[in-house]
């Protein structure tokens, strides 16, 4: 298990003071210890932030400082790193189908790693980015994850090395495997069995010739969630104990993104409205679906809500304050009674929250400050209340 970021009452309070709400408050050190987490539980493996996930320029400063790689899906992503300092031999454009402008920006900048997952990428990889290094993503199964990403992406197994002998003849340098088992993954056994095909797939893509030397597990290490969360710990070391099986030797790269930022980002929002619609209670906060809530619908997050107060729990409709109706978070989430102008922390709101964040209303996104930065300020601004 690992801990996550939680600002207490009193230090959420100053901050909303300060800065007004919706506010996301964001914790570098625990970016940095969800990375070390990941570097002492899967030894050896080449980690790459997925930036897409929550792209703050703090985040990727702090991991870059660090030495991590990244993965990128865009030429907008490519175009933030490279501004920000990271190398090009740091980045894989790991979106198996590519625009041809996300491909002429890798190509100006130097990245040299892609994935794929069908024959029609190949042709275009192999005109914009000749001699490309390049890996094919494999479908693999994992009904239990909570965004199951193979139903959008991957090639069957049995089309593997029709394709990888393919991108060979078209000059590609075909360098390995990746998958990825989908997001919160609850168990190691899909990783695992992962593992395995690949192992096959490589055994096979080397008798045919192909100089396979890479493979890339993904994504989907699983962050708190639930009344029983997954212990991430033991998970990522049956994975570990997996690829020293069947990849001993074998170059290891990891796409993780939730597992790094979400954890790290608390949600200050305040109650604008109350009232009882159809039998029910409903509170209506400063942030919602359009905004720093987007993961609840898009990627199907219960997030943990804390008031500070110890009342009897009631379930309630908590909606944003946009004009449209399908602006509602969650109906019949339990919660203790609230008042007008109550605020709400809102624990690991770190990924696909701010990333899928929209202006739509006219509504401004919730800016992003940064806890270390405030910690000092706020301890004295606390001390001083205290004094008075």
């Amino acid at each position: 298990m690992y801990n996550q970021f939680r600002l207490t009452q009193q230090a959420a309070e100053a901050l909303a003071s300060n800065y007004g709400t919706p506010l996301l408050a964001l914790s570098t050190q625990q970016i940095e210890y969800n990375y070390r987490f990941l570097q002492e539980h899967l030894p050896g493996v080449t980690l790459h932030y997925a930036v897409k996930s929550n792209p703050a320029a703090r985040i990727v400063d702090t991991l870059a400082q660090r030495g991590s790689h990244f993965d990128v899906a865009s030429d907008g992503e490519m175009e933030q790193l490279t501004a920000q300092g990271v190398a090009p031999e740091r980045m894989i454009y790991a979106n198996p189908v590519k625009t041809i402008r996300g491909l002429a920006t890798a190509s100006r900048l130097g990245i040299q790693t892609f994935t794929f997952d069908s024959e029609s990428e190949i042709g275009k990889m192999a005109r914009e980015v000749p001699g490309g290094r390049v890996l094919l993503r494999v479908r693999v199964e994992n009904s239990d994850a909570l965004v199951d990403l193979n139903k959008k992406f991957g090639a069957l197994p049995s089309e593997a090395l029709r394709l990888l002998n393919i991108a060979h003849e078209k000059g590609l340098d075909v360098a390995g495997l990746c998958f990825h088992v989908g997001s919160q993954s609850h168990s190691a056994q899909p990783y695992i069995e992962a593992i395995r095909v690949c192992r096959s797939l490589f055994d096979q893509a080397i008798a045919a010739g192909l100089p396979m030397r890479i493979l890339d597990i993904g994504g989907g290490f699983p962050i708190p969630a639930g009344e029983n969360p997954v212990d991430a710990g033991q998970l990522c070391d049956q994975i570990s104990d997996a690829l020293g099986r069947y990849f001993a030797g074998v170059e290891i790269w990891a796409e993780p993104g939730r597992f790094i930022c979400g954890t790290a980002v608390n949600l200050l929002t305040r109650v604008i409205g109350s009232q009882v619609r159809n039998g029910q209670q409903w509170y209506f906060l400063d942030e919602g679906l359009y905004g720093s809530f987007s993961g609840a619908i898009f990627d199907h997050w219960d997030y943990e809500m804390e008031s500070f107060k110890s009342d009897r729990k009631i379930p309630a409709t908590f909606a944003g304050p946009s004009c449209d109706s399908m602006d509602v978070m969650y109906r019949d989430k339990l919660t203790a009674p609230l008042e007008l102008d109550d605020l709400l922390v809102v624990i690991g709101c770190g990924a696909y929250t701010s990333a899928s964040a929209t202006v739509f209303n006219g509504f401004a996104k919730a800016p992003i400050v940064v806890w270390e930065d405030q910690e000092e300020a706020v301890a004295e601004q606390l001390c001083f209340r205290c004094a008075v």
